[in-house]
């Protein structure tokens, strides 16, 4: 299964660090030298891809939905908006392709992939702790989504789906600068790296 390959892939990359931040954030730039031209006929991985990245937006606005209930943090709820619309942008990709949706007719918190499943229950079972480690299981869902976005643009070779992973990409820089923003207003300590390197997650925070 593709799934345990990409989060394999993931934890790799983190331990490695082989992924620099010029890299991470200059990816699209690099990948346009080689594009390919457009077409119907999508790889293995890229089918893959596309339906980890639904599935991995979809945990991302059950988690901060599920938070916001529990928390009434306005943070969570803001940014769970925006995540129900990476999910339709991802859906609208799955349509164009004629892929299934792994999404389809599952409720918060339910998911096809099962290590998706088992990182959403830990990260609720983190965030229930305090208000604190709920902005904090924020901080990783958007770092990690940057790493496996950063992946998955690595392997497209075509442009439409491209746009669709910087756009997520571009709202994945942005929502960790707010759970940054939250969390050191809380601590009075800046945000510290969580699954990136440290590096990758300054040079987010500061452009």
């Amino acid at each position: 299964m593709m799934f345990t390959k990409k989060l394999s892939r993931r934890q790799m990359l983190a331990t490695t660090g082989a992924l620099t931040a010029v890299s991470l954030l200059s990816i699209g730039e690099a990948m346009a030298a080689r594009r390919v031209s457009s077409t119907t006929t999508l790889t293995t991985e890229e089918k893959n891809d596309l339906a980890f990245m639904r599935e991995e937006e979809k945990l991302a606005r059950d988690v901060y939905l599920t938070l916001h209930d529990i928390w009434g943090t306005p943070v969570f709820a803001n940014i769970a908006t925006s995540e129900q619309q990476h999910m339709d942008a991802i859906l609208n990709l799955l349509n164009t392709y004629k892929l299934p949706d792994p999404a389809a007719g599952k409720l918060v918190g339910e998911f096809v992939n099962a290590e998706l499943q088992a990182l959403y229950d830990a990260l609720i079972a983190r965030g229930k702790k305090s208000a604190l480690e709920a902005l904090m299981v924020g901080g990783v869902i958007e770092e990690t989504d940057i790493e496996d976005l950063n992946a998955a643009m690595a392997t497209s070779r075509l442009s439409n789906i491209d746009k669709v992973y910087q756009n997520l990409l571009n709202g994945s820089y942005n929502h960790l600068r707010a759970f940054a923003r939250n969390i050191q207003s809380l601590t009075g300590q800046p945000y510290v790296a969580q699954v990136v390197s440290q590096e990758i997650v300054d040079s987010v925070l500061g452009s």
